[in-house]
């Protein structure tokens, strides 16, 4: 945690106060993994972290309060999603790395974070401007690199100019999402974890380049 960590009333925390703000968000979250967003109550979240609901009031003003900084501490983890694209060659097998590197991180980063993606994904859903943004923010990341990389494939002339490279990377972050967020589901129509993520990183491959990933 860098920078300053103020209470409610706009006091600086102290050491102690920091460690308490950041167990109640730890507390949070484990509960946002076993339980509906909406069932989890103030009072819960102080007894789970063994302090009190005045304590929780004095870091939060409510339990969306400290969601959204456990969304926020997300999507500034999902910024780094972008060093699975930026800089990588698509051409030949150095592109059929690139592709499963990019859906092996990105899956792995959707798991680590499961709970309180689905929290971001439900406030979006219902027009909560605030989880909109850090929802666009995660996904911006992957987005703008991959926009790039169609972008210079196109100016070498690998792939057509028709193609528009904003809708290309944004459709296949898209599907990246709905897919990782639907990773469980998978197994009832007989899909293995380890099949899933050949196929997907063949269908960022092909939208990407046009091609089949050279074996």
């Amino acid at each position: 945690m860098t920078g300053q960590v103020r209470t409610v009333d706009g006091r600086v925390a102290g050491r102690r106060g920091q460690a308490t703000r950041q167990k109640l968000l730890d507390c949070l979250g484990e509960m946002l993994s076993s339980s509906p967003y909406r069932d989890v109550k103030v009072i819960d979240v102080a007894r789970r972290a063994g302090t009190s609901p005045a304590t929780f009031y004095q870091y939060f003003p409510d339990v969306e309060g400290a969601v959204l900084e456990l969304a926020e501490e997300v999507a500034a983890e999902g910024a780094g999603l972008t060093q699975l694209v930026a800089g990588r060659s698509w051409a030949g097998k150095a592109g059929k790395q690139a592709a499963e590197e990019l859906v092996d991180g990105f899956l792995a980063f959707w798991r680590r974070n499961d709970a309180i993606l689905r929290v971001i994904d439900l406030g979006a859903a219902e027009g909560d401007k605030r989880f909109y943004k850090i929802r666009m923010k995660i996904l911006n990341a992957v987005t703008s690199s991959l926009t790039e990389s169609v972008k210079e494939l196109q100016a070498k002339k690998k792939v057509d100019k028709d193609v528009n490279p904003g809708a290309v990377a944004g459709s296949l972050v898209t599907m990246l999402a709905a897919v990782a967020s639907h990773q469980k589901g998978f197994t009832t129509w007989g899909v293995k974890q380890a099949d899933l993520k050949p196929n997907l990183a063949l269908l960022v491959h092909l939208g990407i380049t046009g091609k089949k990933p050279v074996k």
